[in-house]
């Protein structure tokens, strides 16, 4: 059941992104070509540009260019960039594998790096690793990610020389030194993404074992002489793992996009530099192929969130049962 409302959300959005283009002021041409490639070709090359709406359906009623969009989507052809003189697709291809190599290990660090001071700090709650941690994740969570990783280019890159000031990899470079050089490259905007989303999710481990540490049955555990590992690996950190689960489905997300900056800031060639080009650039079938992607992306790490919350707490699982 779950599948079907994302595949209907999916559906939704899909929807929105056709109905963007065709309600903005103006002809959709001018969105899909730009302006200048429209008025040089509207100028010099009228009959390109009736080729051109006939290509995308532009001359055809509006549901036969809904139901052409559609059976576009499904192919993966989400149009051409003038920017880049490419398929979007095949932009969107080589830039999101540059985001993933920064983003996975990301998440997955931030991760197990909230999961495991959030749990700490919970379980002695208002003791000296609560009264250490605590402030110190919420300050680098409050900062901007920009202004941390500007901070982290001038102190590391600029003034100590440790790191290179931008970019992925360096020129000339293969096999293990290409590998080794990409990581040296990363370290940077990668210490910004895991210190930043590793607080968050340290603020909600940290309340989620908090209060399971409350419920009867670890009192229960206490009385039947378990010792406190036991207690807290056995019945707190697993039932305070939800509220987790759901924050790195989100990051993910959220990361897609809200690297963004961080992508800038490090002269990283992702998405994020991708969606801001298209932007400034006003590529707007790259912008809507990018917000495709990342809806997918979004939805499709809701529903691993939901098989793994079934995995983990048994109490999912028999709820979805009886509804």
């Amino acid at each position: 059941m779950r599948l079907v409302w994302y595949l209907l959300a999916f559906f939704c959005v899909i929807t929105l992104n056709f109905f963007l283009i065709r309600f903005m002021p103006g002809d959709p041409l001018v969105h899909l070509l730009g302006e200048e490639n429209y008025q040089y070709l509207y100028v010099h090359e009228p009959e390109t540009l009736e080729e051109l709406k006939a290509r995308y359906g532009l001359d055809k009623p509006l549901p036969v260019q809904y139901g052409i969009y559609l059976a576009n989507c499904l192919k993966g052809d989400f149009g051409w960039s003038y920017q880049y003189g490419q398929p979007v697709f095949k932009v969107i291809l080589f830039r999101i594998k540059w985001t993933l190599v920064l983003l996975l290990p990301a998440i997955i660090l931030a991760a197990i790096l909230g999961a495991y001071l959030g749990t700490l700090a919970g379980w002695r709650k208002g003791q000296k690793v609560d009264f250490i941690f605590t402030p110190v994740l919420l300050f680098f969570y409050t900062v901007p990610t920009y202004c941390f990783g500007m901070l982290l280019l001038l102190i590391f890159a600029f003034y100590l020389d440790l790191f290179p000031l931008g970019g992925m990899v360096s020129g000339g470079l293969s096999g293990p030194s290409r590998l080794v050089d990409i990581l040296w490259h990363m370290c940077l905007p990668l210490t910004v993404l895991v210190i930043h989303n590793g607080a968050y999710n340290y603020i909600i481990m940290r309340n989620s074992v908090a209060q399971v540490r409350k419920e009867e049955y670890v009192l229960t555990a206490f009385a039947k002489g378990l010792r406190d590992r036991q207690v807290l690996f056995r019945h707190i950190f697993r039932n305070a793992l939800p509220p987790l689960v759901t924050v790195v489905a989100l990051d993910f997300g959220f990361l897609l996009a809200g690297a963004l900056l961080v992508e800038v800031v490090f002269s990283w060639q992702g998405m994020g530099t991708l969606i801001y080009d298209a932007v400034v650039s006003r590529d707007y079938p790259m912008l809507q192929g990018c917000f495709l992607v990342l809806t997918f992306c979004v939805i499709l790490a809701n529903f691993l969130a939901d098989l793994v919350y079934a995995l983990i707490d048994p109490r999912v699982k028999e709820g979805e049962n009886r509804a």
